[in-house]
């Protein structure tokens, strides 16, 4: 019988799936995340591997509704989401014909601090490759949203769609871009702060769609991210590309969203990629030996 067929996985999303994606993005907001802005106290916050690494009831129960929101669109779809991923999940990515990453509450720590530097990422991915990527900030209601064949752009309500490109770029003393300096290595953390000074800026927003968003929209040059997640990166690493920037791994690698290690490097032309990885080519040298 026709009923009992999978329904076939659309290759690109229609204007109204996207549509519909962001309103349950916008109304998981509304009903899970923002009733708990700046209501938390101590005990409803708890820690997964340390005091920085922190998850609240936001993070869980908007990530429940954003994944049966998404079933409901498409029952078929691979889902990752941050609170319940597996490495067996992560790497089904590579896998799946269609498959969503969700950060319900990226940035939890600024969160559950009454930071209002948090956002919601999300990135759909066909066989690794990110196709449709949004980041969603609840506090201005605005979604920076691109898929593989449209540009990257900001919606906000009343106000008409607005394309977004990334900065000009140019040479490193005048570049500011986003290093997460306790994300790197311990043995390589004391040559990327003697490196700080030679940008322009270096910032560290602990917010991964912020940060994003920045170099999308052309207020910063760049961003380096270690300890690849694919709700973290995968999105972003899209938005970037698709508002005109360069997307790869520091070794030079196209980007996947079922990557585990190495580093995503995403700047604002292939030209200030360059040497932005030529400053950093540090990073991928082989760990010093520990002094005996």
């Amino acid at each position: 019988m026709s009923d009992s067929l999978p329904m076939p996985i659309p290759a690109q999303l229609t204007p109204a799936q996207r549509t519909q994606i962001i309103n349950l993005i916008r109304r998981t907001a509304r009903a899970e995340i923002l009733p708990r802005f700046r209501t938390l106290g101590q005990a409803d916050i708890d820690q997964k591997t340390g005091p920085m690494d922190v998850v609240t009831a936001a993070d869980r129960e908007a990530e429940k509704m954003i994944v049966r929101g998404l079933l409901q669109l498409f029952p078929n779809a691979h889902i990752v989401g941050e609170e319940t991923a597996t490495e067996e999940k992560i790497a089904g990515l590579a896998d799946a014909e269609m498959g969503f990453t969700i950060d319900p509450v990226d940035g939890t720590w600024n969160f559950a601090h009454g930071l209002a530097t948090f956002g919601v990422i999300l990135s759909m991915t066909r066989f690794g490759t990110p196709v449709f990527g949004l980041i969603y900030d609840p506090i201005t209601d605005e979604v920076l949203v691109a898929d593989e064949t449209d540009p990257a752009q900001v919606l906000a309500p009343r106000r008409p769609a607005r394309v977004v490109h990334v900065s000009k770029g140019g040479p490193i003393e005048a570049l500011s871009g986003f290093v997460s300096l306790y994300s790197l290595p311990e043995d390589k953390r004391a040559t990327m702060a003697a490196l700080m000074t030679r940008f322009r800026y270096l910032y560290m927003l602990r917010c991964a769609a912020h940060e994003f968003r920045m170099v999308a929209q052309g207020h910063t040059d760049f961003v380096l991210c270690a300890n690849l997640t694919p709700w973290d990166h995968a999105a972003g690493a899209l938005l970037v590309k698709r508002a005109g920037g360069h997307v790869a791994c520091l070794d030079g690698s196209e980007y996947r969203a079922d990557m585990r290690s190495g580093y995503l490097l995403c700047a604002s032309d292939a030209a200030t990629w360059g040497r932005v990885r030529d400053s950093f080519a540090f990073l991928l040298e082989p760990a010093s030996d520990a002094p005996a």
